[in-house]
């Protein structure tokens, strides 16, 4: 009965209640006409009212999946989409065909890339940089929560605090969205910090920032890989191809649509 008044659509107002009392599907579909505690309904019903009003189910959970891992999150940090998996998975081919040992990764928020990393490649040396302390918080406790040992968090606004060290691969998720984007204004985003989602006027400053610095930082041979927006792999190729990088290529999301691109330093 709850699931069905909550006001939510079914399937949200389900994974809300099944995570309050840490049960399944199959236990639900088993047990569904069975009540729940009077606590549990106020908190259920709390957090459908939050919810409502503009709460990510992430920030009601206080968790969201991302490459398997269970990351904890708050609305410090950008809540992990399953888009930025498609970073992951590159970055882990040209880790393992080119033998990284180390690995840079800018604006790291929760952790997730880093985490997803440091699960896949564990002989190899994640460093994690982002410039809200508050982040840094979130992401250095999924860290000590996995146990992974083989990350540094670290603060630093780009490559500011990094000093002159240089990586095989560097990878990064920075804000990309324009200022102007009506998108700011639906879903989950209005809840989410803007400066880990606006790249200025065109959405592009940060990845000009990054693409700008990153020769500086890469070792040759190297590569830089960035997320960025469903319309705009023509524009980091061509910022790619200006900054000196060879073999710039995009790839594609499940809905074809080009979501990262990287170029190799030579």
């Amino acid at each position: 009965m709850l699931v069905e008044h909550s006001g939510l659509p079914r399937r949200e107002a389900e994974y809300l209640l099944l995570a309050l009392i840490d049960r399944d599907r199959a236990w639900y579909f088993a047990h569904a006409d069975e009540p729940v505690s009077e606590g549990d309904e106020v908190r259920f019903l709390a957090w459908v009212e939050d919810h409502k009003q503009g709460t990510p189910i992430a920030y009601l959970l206080g968790r969201r999946e991302f490459w398997s891992l269970d990351l904890r999150v708050s609305p410090a940090v950008l809540i992990p989409r399953p888009d930025t998996e498609l970073l992951v998975d590159w970055a882990l081919t040209l880790a393992n065909e080119h033998h990284c040992r180390s690995v840079l990764d800018l604006g790291t928020g929760s952790g997730a890339i880093a985490l997803a990393l440091a699960t896949e490649l564990p002989n190899c040396e994640i460093t994690a940089v982002d410039d809200s302390a508050r982040a840094l918080e979130v992401a250095c406790s999924n860290g000590k929560r996995l146990g992974l040992g083989n990350v540094n968090f670290q603060k630093s606004d780009w490559f500011s605090a990094v000093g002159d060290s240089r990586w095989p691969l560097i990878v990064s998720n920075p804000p990309y969205i324009r200022a102007d984007d009506p998108h700011l204004r639906r879903g989950d985003l209005p809840a989410e910090p803007v400066s880990a989602l606006v790249g200025g006027a065109d959405g592009l400053e940060c990845v000009r920032a990054i693409i700008t610095g990153a020769p500086a930082h890469l070792m040759s041979g190297g590569w830089l890989l960035l997320e960025h927006g469903w319309d705009q792999g023509a524009e980091v190729r061509s910022l790619l191809d200006e900054a000196g990088f060879k073999c710039t290529a995009s790839r594609r999301d499940l809905a074809g649509h080009e979501r990262v691109t990287g170029g190799q330093l030579l």
